[in-house]
């Protein structure tokens, strides 16, 4: 069964996302000082975590639900890694557009390590970690292993010495380097691993009583969570290089507590909601409204109003840009109807 809620949630992280990249190329620099503008910073900040961590639950409601269809075990993963590769492939094919598009030096460009390349690598991991265990709980007890392995390393990784000799492509995608990308393996892997172990446990609930209760527990587990990452934060911190914004542990999980309490509301909303919803859409066209708006946002195309405009006309192009990629996915959506029922009608005799 499809849970829409978590089509909504993802939905609101492409909205997230929008208002993130449209105020960040849009927005004049001396219009940025105030509170405002901050706070649409902070939540924009969990748009990516928001992906990695609902396409992890993507993977292993696939995996179920493909079990569950008869596939075996072996070709589930193979399945997963497929798709991980996949990601990860159209993450170059990604980094082409925006070079034939905006120009540039052509290797840069090509290599620079945007999300999807993250996401790619993460879902190998994710269904590597999937094939080690062979049941349910075996899986999710994998994948929240290594959750914590990945953000408890993430201050180690980016201080130590020894990744140095590292061919500077493959660096970039461990330790984050100015200009050549801001998605790293560590920590973000681990938001995409975390969502792994959630979906195992959501593939479970196979009733309407049992999806009930398992969202009020994670309910429960997400304030926990977020509580004791925001309670540690006060403390010092255990790592003599870390930053509380980039890499401290404190901060990732403080933001993993949110994201899991962010599905019981969303549960919650969806089941007061019996209308039409624009949100669960949204979710279910993420890729190709991310794969259309970086490149408006920030390419040429869009060159005239780059950091350019006040806070409240900025506010004002996320709005109308959100409408016009809103239209743009339906519109999408139609020309690939239109195509499959095209190609999957009988032709008439001649």
């Amino acid at each position: 069964m499809r849970r829409g809620y978590v089509d909504w949630l993802r939905g609101i992280s492409v909205v997230i996302m929008i208002e993130t990249h449209t105020l960040d190329a849009w927005t004049r620099l001396d219009a940025r000082h105030n509170s405002t503008y901050d706070w649409a910073m902070i939540v924009g900040g969990f748009a990516a975590p928001g992906f990695m961590f609902l396409a992890g639950i993507a993977i292993a409601l696939a995996a179920g639900s493909r079990l569950r269809r008869g596939r075996s075990p072996e070709e589930v993963a193979a399945l997963a890694r497929r798709r991980g590769l996949q990601i990860f492939g159209l993450a170059f094919l990604f980094r082409l557009q925006s070079w034939v598009i905006s120009g540039g030096d052509p290797v840069q460009a090509l290599l620079k390590v945007d999300i999807l390349n993250i996401m790619g690598l993460s879902m190998l991991a994710a269904a590597l970690l999937w094939s080690l265990g062979r049941a349910r709980w075996d899986r999710a007890m994998w994948m929240f292993a290594a959750t914590a392995v990945v953000a408890m390393a993430t201050p180690l990784v980016r201080a130590t010495p020894l990744l140095d000799p590292l061919p500077d492509p493959i660096e970039w995608y461990v330790r984050p380097i100015p200009g050549r990308g801001t998605f790293t393996l560590f920590p973000w892997a681990a938001f995409l691993l975390a969502g792994a172990g959630v979906g195992l446990w959501l593939d479970a609930a196979r009733t309407p009583d049992a999806e009930r209760r398992l969202n009020a527990w994670l309910a429960v587990l997400g304030a926990a969570v977020t509580a004791a990452g925001y309670a540690t934060s006060f403390l010092p911190p255990i790592y003599p290089q870390t930053s509380f914004w980039t890499t401290s542990p404190t901060f990732f999980f403080l933001r993993l507590g949110i994201l899991i309490l962010s599905l019981p509301v969303a549960y919650a909303w969806n089941a007061l909601w019996m209308g039409r919803s624009v949100m669960q859409e949204f979710g279910r066209t993420s890729l190709f409204v991310y794969w259309i708006h970086v490149e408006l946002a920030y390419g040429v195309l869009s060159g005239p109003i780059h950091k350019s405009l006040t806070l409240g006309q900025a506010f004002t192009a996320y709005a109308l840009f959100t409408i016009a990629l809103f239209g743009a996915a339906k519109l999408k959506d139609q020309i690939v109807d239109w195509w499959n029922t095209g190609r999957l009608q009988p032709s008439g005799a001649l």
